[in-house]
């Protein structure tokens, strides 16, 4: 008889999960159980799920408050009653709605209020009273009056006493207040847990009839979902048979685009796709991905599709996806197969500023009702938890900081801090939030609402309060619709190619690139700066070691170059035995035969499921609940720990030694996780030899597009290096050439003022658009009369020298700042007629030192512009070798000057720190640089600057690289402004 139960997912104040919840009332040998989180339905097809696994008869429902204000809890009769649940809380969250006293009008649902709250003066026919245990003394003046309207309500929230302090810090937490400060009506009361059985009716014995109420009600209730069934939009057209004529009629005008009329392989492929796409109902799946498509190209939006859907020659002949699957030999029969009751997952890519659009048009073309973001949950989880116990519990920031840096250290060092982290352990996983999934969205059959109710998050579009897990138990797949800034590189570059230089590039001619001579070299030469994905030090350095100068050869390292295979120590062994495949063995006859295209190494998801099915002798679907699982994208631990146990038995059975199992398995565990399908390798690297192309035709007008999506590797000033070492001439921001981000005319780059700190972007939008409008400002008088700064912002832009075109020198400049605000706060503020001389004003000559401007730019922009860091050493010295000359020197100690670019950190065997360095030399080349352990402890590194190396110039593979011995940060002559 429990009509109230919560679990975790009632934010910050539940304590169970939904299989503690179920497990324990299974102990307690109850019948019967409803779920009513607060304010959401998260955990409730989870829940029903558990409860018919043990034999408990699930309730659905949900507890309305407002704030710490309960108002009522709705009991769901059916599945219909769930929905109107669901919509009545989604209303209130897509502000259509407020909380309301009385009731909404629910058909389907019965609400009960709490005893002893305000109450409707007339009960409806599904309205109750509900009842706790601890108020029955209570009831000696109300019963005759609304006896049969009452039915027993005992709130579950927590297990015990240990629980019940738990959900105190819980609630403190949530209110963010110290838990000293937590009132009564912040918390549940002590008793909202399971009673002793035989509890209600002792308690209750005398108003049998409230017991006979609650039976009834439970009785009457019943839900349940269809766990089988795929729950996206069944049809495009509106009929199935329709879908898979469209399909047909689309795919084969994409064979005529993709191939030749001749190509017999792809036409084939095409049938036997389409065949299977219809047999499992998956044609409106990929009919919708291609509606979307289809609305961004006419918008002239660029998109990169990715995911297992790229394995499909529909899907390439649809141009969903740029991945030829059939140059490839990519397995369409792995992602879609009769086995596969999910369609294959399509990831879209587009430009950062173009993904909202398409997200309006996917929710306006297949309405609100039917669509929806992906949810997920935040959760509390390391050091975050530390810091909000910390707070809590009234600790101060000097002792919460170390504790949350370093909590396994800290946590013994007195008593409250072994309290805080005994709490700590019990809360870990706990949700903490409901957030958005990157960018999945669901097209939903049945409104979205039969299954959970929706959040409207800043983003604005209606998101589901469960996460992908969830969606798949029930049968969703999800599209993703992702955003990345390699696509507005290319976007950008594009259209800055068109306006500087009077040239149209179509983006797609990505078979022109593969084949680009000129493309090629740049690539064998890791000339990558500013290219998608492929610029980072370390795959710079797998580009270089692989001497990849081929489309085939890089679709291979996008995946190889990803943490698992480096971890299993694969990557090395790659690398040698692609370049010698005559003198390695194969650690088994199954590996040459499923693995021989990448030499016996698993580089790609297919590689794991080939060697779980053809080595371990697992069936197709076992080995990709195996890949999903070791990819996170799986929760079902006995179902995963199944099949791992099936791995080594059956490879026991087949008379393995154990030593190549457990070497197989080493390799698929550390690799699963972070490996890429082939598909998605193949598209990354689409994208990447797009970005060549771009960058090796076109390089200035490229890395301005990089600048101004700022969403590279590497910091900003690193682009403005590249964009001068191409040829570029950079020049500071300037009022009259200068616009919001960085432009280009010809080959001088003017810098953007978005990149000037401090500076008001409302201010610097309004100096762009107010020129565009009137014309070139003609002087500092002019300037300040028609863009009214402050004092504070003319000072920054004139510290940067951005009224240069007045030939008066910047501290001329500044000067006559102070003195024309000051005199002219009464300055019309309209453009006048007729340009009066404004009176000029005589100063002493003033000394100028360029080693200022250095400084000023430093300081407001991050890097100096006029002068390298280099010009600004008190040394002349530059080393004794530069970047290009390293592979002349190999095994040589050398001196070198270098600019730090980047570090990365790694810890060795031994848990000792050492890391990998990237710096730039004076002529504005990468080098890289590896500091072991013994080395960093004598000579750490200090900061942003110029470093003295001394080290040995090593090499693997022919990719060059210095071991440092010894380093120095060099120092800079004395900023003249401190003088």
């Amino acid at each position: 008889m429990y009509l109230n139960a919560h679990s975790y997912y009632s934010l910050r104040y539940g304590t169970f999960s939904i299989d503690a919840l179920v497990e324990e009332a299974a102990k307690r040998k109850v019948e019967a159980l409803a779920l009513t989180d607060i304010n959401n339905s998260s955990g409730m097809i989870d829940f029903v799920k558990a409860c018919k696994a043990q034999s408990i008869k699930p309730v659905g429902g949900m507890e309305f408050r407002d704030g710490d204000k309960l108002l009522f809890t709705g009991i769901a009769l059916n599945n219909r009653g769930f929905r109107e649940l669901n919509e009545y809380m989604s209303a209130i969250n897509l502000k259509e709605k407020e909380w309301q006293e009385g009731t909404p009008g629910f058909s389907q649902v019965y609400v009960v209020y709490p005893f002893g709250k305000a109450i409707p003066k007339k009960l409806k026919e599904n309205e109750f009273i509900g009842v706790r245990p601890a108020q029955v003394h209570k009831l000696i003046a109300a019963a005759q009056k609304h006896l049969q309207k009452m039915v027993i309500q005992q709130p579950v929230t927590f297990a015990d006493e240990k629980t019940f302090y738990l959900h105190k810090n819980l609630r403190a937490i949530d209110h963010n207040i110290l838990l000293s400060h937590l009132k009564p009506e912040m918390h549940a009361s002590a008793d909202e847990h399971f009673l002793s059985p035989g509890t209600f009716r002792e308690t209750f014995i005398q108003y049998p009839q409230i017991i006979e109420n609650t039976q009834r009600l439970i009785d009457h209730c019943e839900i349940d979902f269809d766990y089988d069934s795929v729950k996206n939009k069944k049809t495009f057209t509106g009929s199935r048979y329709d879908d898979k004529i469209l399909l047909e009629k689309l795919a084969s005008d994409g064979l005529k685009y993709r191939y030749s009329k001749k190509n017999k392989q792809a036409a084939q492929r095409v049938r036997n796709e389409l065949a299977v796409i219809d047999k499992l109902g998956f044609s409106a799946y990929f009919l919708i991905t291609w509606d979307i498509i289809r609305y961004s190209m006419s918008r002239g939006f660029y998109h990169v599709g990715r995911g297992s859907g790229a394995n499909s020659v529909v899907a390439y002949c649809l141009k969903i996806t740029d991945v030829d699957p059939i140059e490839l030999d990519l397995y369409f029969e792995r992602f879609i197969n009769p086995k596969r009751s999910s369609p294959p997952d399509f990831d879209i890519d587009y430009s950062w500023k173009d993904r909202e659009d398409v997200q309006d048009y996917i929710f306006k073309r297949y309405g609100k009702k039917h669509t929806a973001l992906l949810g997920t949950s935040v959760t509390f989880k390391g050091k975050s938890i530390y810091r909000e116990l910390g707070k809590v519990h009234g600790l101060p920031k000097s002792e919460i900081d170390p504790l949350t840096r370093n909590p396994m250290v800290e946590k013994d060092k007195n008593p409250i801090t072994r309290h805080i982290h005994s709490i700590a352990t019990l809360m870990t996983d706990f949700p903490n939030q409901r957030s958005i999934h990157a960018g999945g969205i669901l097209i939903s059959e049945e409104p979205i609402s039969c299954y959970t109710a929706l959040d409207l998050p800043p983003k604005g579009f209606p998101t589901t309060q469960w996460d992908m897990y969830v969606a798949e138990a029930i049968g969703f797949e999800k599209l993703d619709i992702l955003s990345q800034r390699g696509i507005g590189h290319i976007n950008d570059a594009a259209e800055l190619i068109r306006t500087n230089r009077g040239i149209n590039i179509d983006v797609h001619q990505v078979e022109k690139f593969k084949n680009d001579p000129k493309v090629k070299a740049q690539l064998k030469r890791a000339e990558t700066n500013g290219c998608f994905y492929i610029e980072s030090p370390a795959t710079r350095g797998l580009l270089k070691k692989l001497k990849c100068d081929n489309y085939l050869t890089l679709v291979a390292a996008s995946s190889i170059i990803r943490p698992g295979v480096a971890k299993s120590g694969m990557m090395r062994e790659y690398i040698y035995r692609f370049h010698n495949p005559d003198k390695f063995e194969y650690i088994h006859p199954v590996m040459k035969e499923q693995l021989q295209e990448t030499y016996g190494v698993m580089v790609y998801q297919e590689d794991v499921l080939k060697v779980c099915h053809h080595f371990a002798g697992l069936d197709l679907s076992d080995a990709d609940v195996l890949r999903r699982a070791m990819s996170g994208k799986y929760r079902g631990k006995q179902e995963f720990q199944r099949i791992v146990d099936r791995f080594f038995s059956n490879c026991r059975a087949r008379g393995y030694p154990e030593k190549i199992t457990k070497e197989v398995w080493r390799q698929i565990e550390s690799f699963a996780g972070y490996s890429f399908s082939k598909a998605h390798s193949a598209s990354y690297a689409v994208e990447s030899f797009q970005s060549l192309y771009l960058k090796a035709y076109f390089p200035l007008e490229f890395q301005v597009a990089v600048i101004n999506n700022f969403g590279g590797f590497y910091h900003s000033w690193v682009y403005f290096n590249e964009a001068r070492r191409q040829g570029g001439k950079l020049h500071l921001p300037c009022v009259n050439r200068s616009d919001y981000k960085t432009g280009i005319r010809g080959s001088d780059i003017y810098t953007g003022f978005i990149h000037v700190a401090n500076l008001e972007s409302k201010l610097a939008k309004r100096i762009v658009n107010e020129r565009l409008a009137n014309g070139p400002y003609k002087s500092l008088e002019d300037f300040i009369r028609r863009v009214n700064p402050g004092i504070e912002q003319l000072i920054l832009l004139s510290r940067l020298n951005a009224f240069r075109f007045t030939g008066k020198p910047k501290s001329q400049l500044l000067w006559e700042a102070h003195l024309l605000l000051k005199a002219g706060k009464n300055l019309p503020k309209t453009p006048r007629l007729f340009e009066s001389k404004s009176r000029q004003f005589k100063l002493p000559h003033l000394e100028h030192n360029p080693l200022e401007d250095a400084y000023d730019e430093i300081e407001l922009l991050g890097f100096p512009q006029s002068m390298t860091y280099f010009e600004m050493l008190q040394t002349s010295f530059r080393g004794e070798i530069i970047a290009a000359e390293m592979n002349r020197m190999i095994g040589k100690r050398v001196r070198m000057l270098g600019l730090l670019v980047t570090l990365k950190y790694v810890k060795t065997v031994r848990k000792e720190l050492m890391h990998f360095g990237t710096f730039l030399d004076h002529k504005g080349e990468m080098f890289d640089t590896t500091h072991f352990p013994p080395s960093l402890r004598k000579y750490p590194f200090r900061g942003h600057g110029i470093y003295l190396i001394l080290g040995k110039i090593v090499e693997e593979f022919g990719y060059a690289s210095i071991e440092v011995e010894k380093m120095a940060k060099l120092p800079f002559q004395v900023d003249p402004r401190e003088g």
